[in-house]
């Protein structure tokens, strides 16, 4: 495998980045975090359009079949931008789906390629590595589901497998979250009933471990902001006669978050593009504790400004904050890790 980007994954982020720019300015961000007004509709169907919803899946269903590292460019471009799009959920309930051979689950996926329906995985957004999301079967809550509170359609993990349930089968209550632009609910799931998917049993495991593997490029993009945007700031702002930039203090600081990322990079590349079982708890590991230290310098090193609502600094710290806790911490991450290579406990 390489971790080079392809030329086609280069036009996809040209392309995704100018749409962002034109849908989904930072004011207007800043304006959905405030007021929690829903995101401009255009927004999601320009997404829809340009096939984002169908990367991953076959050709015979509607989709593209890109692979997960052209996802993950997405993800990359999208974190970028902290926008306030159920795409990572619907990518979570793709990769489950993927996992089951059952008409039902085609037909979904075909629905989820043309945007004609949203799914979400019924699992908290903190299950942590190795969890076992299943409900029992009557039912219960699920506490903390992220991108599901406009779905359609929910995947429901329950003892004897996986479950597709009716929107109007769920009550939802929205819960106050950390992250404004991803909302959270937690869902009332009635006593699960009907036919499970084929090959359902393990999906939502191998679907939690793909998204923390591509997390991890959502990440990358969050802490690509907070760089670039920083460096801007900093060779601009002037104390004593000078650029804040050009103190050595500030050098060093930008030039670690610099490596920082790099490393980032190539991690959340090699995790997007393999099936190596080692990938997803390496990438959140390292790639969430990169986005919350990059966070923090372009807060810190905005000043003022960077403490203030009026800045969209605070979106991106608590997006990095927020994804460091979801799939599991780094610690739980690292504690997994430490599993998979055998590395005995201390």
């Amino acid at each position: 495998m390489t971790l080079l980007y392809s030329s086609w994954e280069e036009d996809l982020r040209v392309a995704l980045r100018a749409l962002l720019a034109a849908r989904l300015p930072v004011s207007q961000t800043l304006v959905y975090a405030e007021t929690a007004a829903p995101p401009p509709a255009e927004l999601w169907s320009g997404l829809v359009d340009m096939g984002l919803t169908g990367l991953a899946i076959p050709e015979r269903l509607g989709g593209t079949d890109a692979g997960w590292p052209t996802v993950a460019v997405a993800l990359e471009e999208l974190g970028r931008a902290v926008a306030p799009v159920p795409y990572l959920g619907t990518i979570l309930a793709t990769a489950a789906l993927l996992e089951c051979a059952d008409p039902r689950a085609e037909e979904l996926l075909r629905e989820i390629a043309s945007g004609g329906i949203r799914v979400a995985l019924a699992v908290p957004f903190g299950t942590g590595p190795a969890a076992d999301p299943a409900l029992p079967a009557d039912g219960g809550h699920v506490r903390g589901v992220a991108d599901a509170l406009d779905a359609d359609v929910f995947l429901v993990p329950a003892e004897g497998g996986l479950y597709a349930v009716g929107a109007a089968s769920v009550v939802r209550t929205p819960v106050v979250a950390l992250d404004q632009t991803r909302p959270l609910v937690d869902l009332e799931v009635p006593a699960v009933s009907g036919t499970p998917l084929a090959g359902g049993s393990r999906a939502a495991r191998v679907a939690l471990d793909r998204c923390a593997a591509l997390l991890a490029s959502e990440q990358l993009g969050v802490a690509e902001w907070c760089l670039a945007t920083t460096v801007e700031y900093v060779r601009t702002r002037y104390q004593f006669a000078r650029p804040v930039g050009s103190f050595q203090a500030v050098k060093h600081r930008l030039a670690d978050v610099w490596v920082s990322v790099a490393q980032a990079r190539a991690v959340a590349r090699y995790a997007a593009g393999t099936d190596d079982p080692v990938a997803a708890p390496l990438a959140q590991a390292h790639c969430g504790p990169v986005a919350v230290a990059a966070a923090e310098a372009c807060v810190q090193l905005h000043g003022g400004i960077g403490f203030t609502w009026e800045h969209p600094a605070h979106l991106y710290l608590k997006r990095a904050k927020a994804s460091a806790l979801a799939f599991g911490t780094a610690d739980r991450h690292r504690a997994r890790l430490a599993e998979l290579v055998d590395l005995p406990a201390a």
